[in-house]
């Protein structure tokens, strides 16, 4: 699987480490419920099809990227780097 990173460009995937789904990013505050936090920890979707998952790039530019892929055909459709999504955020 080659994963597009948005400052190298087209690498191979063992370059990355696999973080997990996007959802890490939007973990529950130190306000919220232990329901919430449960929820969260352990009750995750596990869709087929288009998913967005954070991959850090280990071997080339050290960044966050959050991938989007589609887990049925391996297509890796794009990527963003988490640091621009918190820009506009």
């Amino acid at each position: 699987m080659r994963i597009p990173c948005p400052l190298c460009g087209s690498r191979d995937r063992r370059e990355f480490y696999y973080y997990g789904s996007e959802d890490y990013l939007n973990r529950p505050t130190d306000q919220g419920t232990i329901e919430e936090l449960d929820n969260h920890l352990f009750l995750r979707h596990n869709p087929a099809g288009i998913t967005r998952d954070l991959w850090y790039h280990e071997t080339g530019c050290t960044s966050w990227l959050i991938v989007t892929r589609n887990t049925i055909t391996h297509e890796v459709l794009g990527s963003e780097l988490v640091a621009d999504r918190k820009k506009g955020a």
